[in-house]
């Protein structure tokens, strides 16, 4: 939405009480089927036996890191995360298990302007083809627009079509492609955008928690009806 200033040009709608926010405090985050834990090196050994249980290591192709081939390796992994004063770290406790399965984070966190973006999505094998990822994104999401943001952001390899297509399904909008954004593992990389803008959080968040509900998820994770049914009603 556009207004026109005093000189009759077309500028951005006002923001009066537009105050900066701070970053998102490292606290868990409670789901019905998984917690999100801020990351520590006590989830190293976790960590490393269920991103151990792929059979190869597909899942890292598009990551910015390798495998992690030991424990030690997995360790040196977490702990760069953890000393990187420009991320909010998280690892994914399933609540059957309570071990951790996963680990994602904020990134990105620009309070002055309240945009902050989900980023470093490592779902193991046992996060796949089930409820995890999804609550673990919902619960991202929830905090950001909690806390006042005013956009949430995904981004990731145009050649990553499982990436982009699992940030439509929750509700993201693809904004473009930035060609040659970067250079990762030796080869060339487009960088594509999408978001979810405060504007637009009722309604996705409408959609997730009725799908994640107990009248349409049972306790095993198991839907009655797919989360599109949400977002088209």
């Amino acid at each position: 939405m556009t207004q026109l200033n005093q000189y009759g040009q077309p500028v951005g709608f006002a923001l009066p009480d537009w105050q900066p926010l701070a970053a998102p405090p490292a606290i868990a985050l409670h789901g019905r089927f998984c917690t999100l834990e801020p990351l520590d090196i006590a989830h190293s050994h976790a960590l490393f036996a269920t991103f151990s249980s792929a059979p190869d290591d597909r899942d890292w192709t598009w990551l910015g890191a390798t495998q992690p081939a030991s424990l030690a390796e997995m360790e040196s992994w977490i702990s760069g995360k953890c000393q990187d004063s420009g991320l909010v770290s998280y690892a994914v406790i399933d609540h059957r298990t309570q071990q951790a399965v996963g680990a994602v984070c904020f990134a990105n966190i620009d309070g002055q302007n309240g945009a902050i973006e989900i980023g470093h999505v490592t779902w193991s094998p046992l996060m796949q083809r089930n409820v995890l990822g999804s609550e673990a994104i919902y619960l991202l999401l929830k905090q950001a627009f909690e806390l006042g943001y005013r956009r949430v952001a995904w981004r990731c390899d145009s050649t990553n079509l499982a990436s982009r297509r699992a940030a439509e399904r929750l509700g993201f909008t693809y904004e473009g492609r930035f060609r040659q954004a970067m250079t990762r593992k030796q080869r060339n990389r487009d960088t594509d955008w999408l978001s979810i803008i405060d504007g637009e959080w009722p309604q996705v968040k409408h959609a997730i928690s009725a799908w994640l509900a107990a009248d349409n998820m049972d306790e095993h994770g198991r839907e009655q009806q797919k989360l599109s049914v949400f977002f088209a009603s």
